[in-house]
């Protein structure tokens, strides 16, 4: 029986480049092991931090060392002479027959971009229009899962409980002096001290701030309107750190709860991606009653946003008051051999190579279900 043609598109545009090489790396591996290897043939396609498309030999390297391309100025001197390379600048990829018969070769896509540029709906809605079946959420779980504010407002009409938090545009930021003050007079009165500024679409942590003064509030305010035009303010909330992971279509199931524990401040990129400086507990050892109620949240903010296959649900468990309060959705998670989501599953009694059979399943049967 032929092999089912795997396109592993990773890399992109966003801060979490070399997270994706590294999720795209161990997602290769488990499609290459066991039944799998006799089930899929995986096809890299690789997106450079400056937005060129590889294909073949190139797309193999970067997947195979595990490191970004180098890239001097604006283009890639390998990524031009690499056949199948797309560099910025040339006519549209979907434009060029070489590629799109390249494409065309694609069975199923598994993206692994995680961030903006790739986890927010846009490449999503790129497949979708070429028709072809892919994993995870569609365009609007995608959007959602990606934008703080939106998923929130989801979250809120869902009737999810969650800390209080206030929208922020880069306009009200980078205004004139009269307005400035007055947000952070609203936001002081609001939510108080400690709390949290986040670009509203970057993931892992990329530009959060925990602050605790006026002067502190002021510089990430600024500093977060410097990714995004769209910034989100949290109040702080001593509580553990507790994550579920989802996977389904219409009737997903939740894994076991595991907790995050970390001596930093904050949950933070660096303490995210450094070994040792984080540790995840996995299963968490909560009351029965509050590892039920974190399932069954996880479950429905994942149908609140309309996310598929697969996603990891954030929360904060305040163990003085009993209180579970959703954080965020992450409809793209980190998928190396050490992150959170597989980790979860392998000890739900999922395998890794299981679990990336299972989501190729899904994405072909969520494509199967929208053409009837």
């Amino acid at each position: 029986m032929a092999k089912l043609r795997v396109g592993l598109i990773f890399g992109g545009r966003s801060g979490e480049h070399e997270v994706s090489i590294r999720s795209a790396q161990a997602i290769a591996r488990a499609l290459g092991s066991g039944a799998n290897a006799d089930k899929y043939q995986v096809l890299p396609i690789h997106i450079n931090k400056d937005g060129g498309w590889l294909f073949g030999e190139v797309a193999h390297q970067v997947l195979t060392s595990g490191k970004p391309l180098m890239l001097t100025g604006t283009a890639e001197p390998a990524a031009k002479s690499a056949p199948g390379a797309i560099t910025p600048g040339a006519p549209s990829p979907l434009g060029r027959l070489p590629v799109f018969q390249q494409l065309s070769e694609i069975d199923v896509w598994f993206p692994v971009l995680h961030g903006p540029n790739g986890e927010d709906g846009t490449v999503q809605g790129l497949m979708t229009l070429l028709q072809m079946p892919f994993v995870g959420s569609g365009v609007l779980g995608s959007a959602l899962g990606m934008d703080k504010i939106a998923m929130k407002m989801a979250f809120a009409q869902a009737g999810l409980p969650q800390v209080k938090y206030i929208p922020v545009t880069r306009s009200e930021v980078w205004s004139n002096p009269c307005v400035f003050p007055k947000l952070c007079d609203r936001i002081e009165a609001e939510l108080g001290y400690p709390c949290f500024v986040k670009p509203a679409n970057l993931g892992s942590s990329v530009g959060i701030a925990k602050v605790n003064s006026r002067s502190e509030l002021e510089a990430a305010l600024d500093s977060a309107a410097s990714y995004d035009r769209r910034l989100i303010v949290e109040a702080g909330v001593v509580a553990r750190e507790v994550e579920c992971a989802v996977l389904g279509n219409d009737n997903p199931r939740a894994s076991v709860v595991g907790e995050i524990t970390f001596q930093s401040d904050f949950y933070d990129y660096e303490t995210k991606y450094t070994d040792g400086q984080a540790d995840l507990l996995i299963p968490a050892n909560l009351p029965d009653t509050v590892t039920r109620q974190i399932q069954e949240m996880s479950i429905q903010a994942f149908q609140a946003v309309d996310a598929a296959g697969i996603s990891r649900v954030d929360f904060f468990y305040v163990e003085s008051t009993g209180e579970v309060l959703i954080n965020e959705i992450n409809t793209l998670p980190g998928f190396t051999a050490t992150s959170m989501y597989p980790l979860l599953w392998e000890a739900s009694g999922v395998s890794f190579e299981a679990l990336v059979d299972t989501l190729v399943q899904l994405g072909l049967e969520r494509t199967a279900q929208a053409a009837e």
